[in-house]
């Protein structure tokens, strides 16, 4: 996972050539190598030689050279230059990297974008204009040096590796000038805060919680990528708290600021807002996943986490005399609205606004076989193993154990079903519905809809009812009904 370190940090001592050039996969030394031996600088840089010095696998590779976007398309045929940062893509064995040109940024009109950008600089003055120092390293060597056959070295002109050895996230020189460029820095000082275990400096801390309004002047699509990341770390109520006491909670998510202070008869002490937290926590130990984990691993935790974390977000809105009604009714739209809003996946928003509509389920032992089909058909088969997950982090959010005896029950009792392959929709039926229209002499519309939807009712209570002879009579008693109303 992104935050679970690999052995032999090197964040003591001198950083051996040797050491760090180990552990560059070969694409990599390829690229750095194709770009020497053209006479370029060439360097890795960035999120990669962070996770190089504390011993964990980068989740991908950036490089940056003196070369500008021209050059380095025709270094490397088949590669991708389509933006005007300087970012060329180029893809080996399946796998891209990203190769950009040294840069200057100025002018960041929106607190989003810069309004001018300079190629052609130098490798000091690119590392001065990234966000923080763990992120404003570089490894490798200049033309210079590789002509005079030097070795690579590690350039470090900001204090990057003592702040990886203390711990600590701080931004690049004046940060309020840094989070003023581009407000999504305050947001990944967060989010790398959180998925390292490292402390925001003061100096840092106060700037974002200055500046954290203007994370509202960002687009979704970026807000919503951290948040993702974010929610995917080993423990996410760790980035959520510090998102909150920043400020930058209120502003990425008001709906989600709204929860502290609401009283919550869960656990002593806590409010809604703990509950979350602590519900979203339980959710990550029980669907285990990361940002590296192949997309079906990754969307099943995300789908587990974002329900978690969203599943109570109606209560603000639903809060009179200490009782929350109808809240789950109340909040799945909104946790719609919210996943929409940020660009999470389709998938992810569509199926969180079903697991907060139905996550306030009711089983009791006493519920017959035919209850249990019927909640199994009410909630969805395909939804069936996140709802019982998202209550037993409910569970373990409001101070529970985790598959308490009636969630454990209710979880044996649905796959005993399941695995008896009883009809539970109407395409268990053995008949259709052009079998059912030319039994009753009626086409299709409204009301051949509502006989099927009768008829399956009567086979998820009786599956034995399940036999074509048996089903054309059914509905030509239920059509006779339907004409006596």
């Amino acid at each position: 996972m992104e935050d679970v370190p690999l052995p032999r940090p090197l964040l003591s001592g001198p950083a051996r050539t040797a050491d760090l050039e180990a552990r560059l996969p070969s694409a990599v030394l390829g690229l750095l190598a194709r770009l020497e031996g053209a006479g370029c600088d060439a360097f890795v840089v960035g999120g990669s030689v962070r996770d190089l010095l504390l011993g964990r696998e980068p989740l991908d590779w950036d490089l940056t050279t003196d070369a500008d976007p021209d050059r380095l398309s025709a270094l490397f045929p088949g590669s991708r230059y389509e933006n005007r940062y300087g970012t060329v893509t180029v893809t080996v064995a399946g796998t891209e990297y990203e190769v950009t040109t040294y840069r200057t940024e100025r002018g960041y009109h929106d607190h989003r974008r810069p309004a001018q950008v300079a190629f052609g600089v130098t490798l000091g003055e690119d590392l001065a204009r990234r966000d923080v120092t763990v992120n404003a390293m570089a490894f490798g060597r200049t033309a210079a040096d590789a002509a005079a056959d030097g070795r690579r070295v590690l350039v470090d002109p900001h204090g990057g590796r003592a702040d990886l050895a203390s711990g600590t996230i701080r931004a690049v020189g004046d940060p309020d000038a840094r989070f003023g460029e581009d407000a999504l820095r305050m947001l990944r000082a967060v989010r790398l805060a959180a998925v390292l275990g490292f402390a925001i400096d003061p100096a840092t801390r106060a700037a974002i919680e200055r500046r954290a309004g203007d994370v509202r002047l960002l687009s979704g699509t970026r807000v919503g990528a951290e948040i993702e990341r974010l929610l995917l770390a080993r423990v996410p109520s760790v980035g959520l708290r510090l998102l909150a006491d920043t400020g930058l909670l209120a502003a990425a998510i008001p709906e989600l600021a709204a929860q502290p202070g609401i009283p919550q008869a869960k656990i002593d002490g806590d409010d809604l807002w703990e509950h979350s937290l602590r519900t979203v926590d339980a959710a990550a130990a029980i669907r285990p996943g990361g940002a590296e984990d192949p997309e079906p691993a990754r969307q099943a935790a995300l789908v587990a986490r974002a329900a978690a974390l969203l599943h109570d977000v109606g209560k603000p809105a639903t809060f009179s005399d200490g009782r929350f009604l109808h809240h789950d009714v109340v909040g799945a739209p909104v946790a719609a609205a919210i996943l929409g809003r940020l660009a999470f996946p389709r998938g992810v928003h569509e199926r969180v606004e079903r697991l907060v509509r139905h996550h306030m389920f009711s089983y009791e032992p006493t519920w017959s076989d035919a209850a249990v089909r019927r909640f199994i058909r009410r909630v969805g088969e395909d939804l069936l193993d996140d709802l019982l997950d998202l209550r037993a982090a409910d569970d373990v959010g409001s101070g529970l154990p985790a598959d308490g005896p009636r969630t454990a029950e209710l979880r044996r009792r649905c796959r005993e079903q399941l695995d008896a392959h009883v009809p539970l929709g109407r395409g268990d039926l053995v008949v259709d519905g052009d079998d059912v229209a030319s039994a009753l002499g009626i086409g299709p519309g409204p009301r051949l809809g509502r006989v099927l939807d009768r008829l399956t009712d009567r086979v998820v209570d009786d599956p034995g009812l399940n036999e074509r002879d048996t089903l054309l009579a059914l509905a030509r008693a239920i059509e006779r009904n339907l004409e006596d109303r």
